[in-house]
């Protein structure tokens, strides 16, 4: 099936089939109702590549993640997909494992799809690899890492108020030995959320102990690891917050490894609010960082520049707010 069947049965020329499909010219409406009937009656699918030459436009984004096993992208993934769907466009996804070579790799591909914008949802990116983008004046997108200028726009996630209302929460049910489980320090994100714990900690007067503090990794067998470690304290913590909600899955493992509970002698928060936080043994307290409105605004961004790529990019913010469920109550102590 070809253009030239179309405008055969349509009863017009192969242009007016090329204008209607590219909508890159004048056609009656009765006439381009008549050819899509054509189209949807063949099941003819008109060629992309051939019509990015026309337009100039691939109508494919890219979206450059982290960590497809960490449940938190892949529905971020999926919201972004969602989004982009609504503004007729296609989505290449790249995975970079936090390795530098693979965001290369991710970055080459994206140029050699031609896509039309990029939303980057990465902690770190060399700068070689984002004037590669620039220089294809392609509308790109950040998560947290972004300066706002021509055609480059930043979400910026309060990542500081779901720590804040975390910390108020425990200290509400008498919690004074907090313990903290970061991610990896080499990534921003993870040295803003133990920023906050500290910060917030002094804000009520609670000493800030480094010995309650565990690096892990964001994964559950760093969380579980780290909670052992912290376990085997004198005087071990009667609640933990952790940086992300596989790191606290981890941490529940380790106490009820432990012959503990959870919240009976252990409160445990996290952070993200995955769909498995809901189905953990209690259901875990966490704070929630909103996936669809990240994807929304990385859309409102791209698509925006996209309409006219002289825009000055925008700053955004998301905020992120405490989920209580059943993993924390009153401290015994």
């Amino acid at each position: 099936m070809n253009i030239s069947e179309v405008a055969k049965r349509a009863r017009v020329s192969t242009a007016t089939v090329s204008r209607t499909i590219n909508e890159s010219g004048a056609v009656r409406p009765e006439t381009a109702e008549r050819v899509w009937k054509v189209i949807r009656a063949l099941g003819y699918h008109p060629n992309t590549n051939a019509r990015a030459l026309v337009s100039g436009r691939t109508n494919l984004l890219g979206l450059i993640i982290s960590d497809i096993t960490n449940p938190f992208f892949p529905d971020l993934v999926k919201s972004f997909e969602q989004m982009a769907l609504k503004y007729g466009l296609d989505v290449i996804v790249g995975n970079t494992s936090y390795d530098p070579g693979r965001m290369a790799h991710c970055v080459r591909r994206m140029l050699e799809r031609s896509v039309d914008g990029v939303a980057i949802f990465t902690s770190e990116m060399e700068r070689g690899l984002i004037a590669q983008l620039e220089e294809r004046r392609l509308p790109i997108v950040f998560l947290d890492t972004g300066t706002v200028r021509e055609r480059i726009s930043n979400i910026k996630v309060n990542y500081e108020m779901g720590i804040h209302e975390a910390i108020e929460h425990l200290f509400h049910l008498g919690h004074t030995r907090i313990g903290f489980i970061s991610g990896p320090m080499e990534l921003r994100s993870a040295q803003i959320r133990r920023a906050a714990f500290m910060k917030w900690l002094g804000h009520h007067g609670l000493l800030v102990n480094e010995g309650l503090i565990e690096a892990g990794n964001h994964k559950i067998d760093g969380g579980e690891s780290a909670m052992w470690r912290l376990l085997a304290l004198g005087n071990k913590p009667t609640a933990v917050l952790a940086s992300n909600d596989l790191t606290a899955i981890g941490a529940l493992r380790a106490i009820y490894s432990a012959g503990l509970r959870v919240p009976d002698d252990i409160s445990v928060i996290g952070y993200d609010d995955i769909d498995f936080s809901l189905y953990t043994q209690p259901a875990l307290t966490t704070v929630r960082l909103s996936r669809l409105e990240l994807a929304e605004k990385a859309l409102d961004a791209l698509v925006t520049v996209l309409a006219d790529k002289s825009k000055l990019g925008r700053e955004f913010n998301v905020e992120t707010h405490l989920v209580v469920r059943g993993s924390t109550g009153k401290s015994k102590e």
